[in-house]
């Protein structure tokens, strides 16, 4: 009898596991419907679902492989050991065609690119940010928003489709995260599996509220978790004056980071907190002023200088993005017309945004406008 409950034991184990190594604790899915992930805005026009089918287009002949998405459309020959570059893949770059893969209802390409990213980056029930396939290395932590980002793919998924196909598996990356990134409730940059070890710092673009609700609502310990996390996001706050948020959290210190602002970053914990009916009136003011002057630069000062006066179209895009879930229609249009004044429109880069001259099409630009023309 023992020898038997060792085998079942043993076989439980084994279905447990992926390609990438076994599949940490499981959690129960929760019990309301994944329809909350649905994007009902639809701001979007006819122009720009025509610049969305030729950025797929290039996305797809130029940048998309059997592994995931090219980082830049160049490929460079040395790599960077602090960022991917080139033909190195990234998880977030993963997430967000899988989120326009389910958006557009190609469910049976979503379920073979879902098998791809966890065969690429999955490890240890989350997902390493970075893969480079000229030397097989996968890198060792995972970034937390991209992790949150696939999830909320998953159950796009599930809500489009009214099945439960996913409904385990996004539970049961989350309960990956939940003990490693997310343990004490804290949302970390990262967790690295090997040494078990967590990042002391919350970018604050990191905190997924609409994922971080879906999955902690049903317990008075995950309501907690929620709520502080919320506190220390709305805690970074720099003032009406220059109404972004401070760029991270350190639970050691419990201080806030003083160091310049990325824009992107800045944008994505804007539209996090839009989602869920937070976003303050002066912020959405500041980025209304930044659309329309066509000032919104890369980088500022804590004070709200600019520290950095390029322009990129995937902060256009996610400005498009907050405007859509504000439903202003005005504004939305406006960050379009800027993400697409970006598009090339002749030549083997036809369809990309980027620069033809130097070759440069960088995946985060070019999938942040593709999610942003379905709102």
């Amino acid at each position: 009898m023992k020898r038997w409950t060792v085998l079942i034991v043993m076989l439980i184990g084994l279905l447990g596991l992926s390609g990438c190594g076994a599949q940490p604790a499981t959690m129960t899915p929760p019990d309301q419907s994944p329809r909350t992930f649905l994007t009902r805005t639809k701001h979007h026009t006819t122009a720009d679902q025509h610049h969305q089918r030729a950025l797929v287009n290039f996305l797809e002949r130029k940048m998309l492989t059997d592994q995931g998405i090219y980082t830049n459309y160049a490929d460079t020959t040395t790599r960077q050991a602090g960022k991917a570059t080139g033909h190195e893949l990234l998880s977030e770059s993963a997430g967000m065609w899988l989120l326009y893969l389910a958006q557009t209802k190609q469910f049976k390409r979503f379920r073979t690119f879902y098998q791809a990213t966890v065969k690429t980056f999955g490890d240890h029930g989350q997902f390493s940010y970075r893969y480079d396939s000229r030397n097989h290395k996968r890198f060792a932590v995972n970034a937390t928003l991209d992790d949150l980002r696939i999830i909320r793919a998953l159950n796009t998924y599930d809500a489009l489709t009214g099945s439960r196909r996913y409904r385990q598996a996004a539970a049961n990356h989350f309960a990956a995260l939940r003990a490693g990134a997310l343990k004490d409730g804290h949302v970390g940059d990262y967790y690295d599996p090997q040494t078990k070890q967590a990042a002391n710092t919350s970018s604050l673009a990191y905190a997924d509220f609409k994922v971080l609700h879906y999955y902690q609502q049903n317990s008075p310990k995950g309501r907690k978790h929620y709520q502080q996390q919320l506190k220390v996001v709305k805690g970074g706050y720099l003032g009406d004056v220059f109404p972004l948020y401070a760029a991270s959290f350190n639970w050691h210190t419990l201080a806030y980071s003083t160091k310049n602002l990325n824009t992107s970053e800045a944008l994505e914990t804007l539209l996090h907190l839009a989602e869920i009916g937070q976003l303050r009136a002066a912020s959405k003011g500041w980025l209304v002023q930044q659309v329309q002057r066509h000032q919104l630069y890369n980088g500022y000062t804590t004070a709200g200088s600019a520290s950095d006066t390029g322009q990129s179209a995937g902060n256009y895009a996610l400005a498009a993005m907050i405007f859509a879930v504000e439903h202003d229609q005005a504004n939305y249009r406006r960050a379009m017309r800027a993400v697409w004044a970006n598009q090339i429109t002749q030549g083997t880069m036809t369809g990309a945004l980027g620069d033809a001259q130097t070759r440069q099409s960088y995946s985060f630009n070019n999938l942040t406008a593709i999610l942003a023309a379905n709102y």
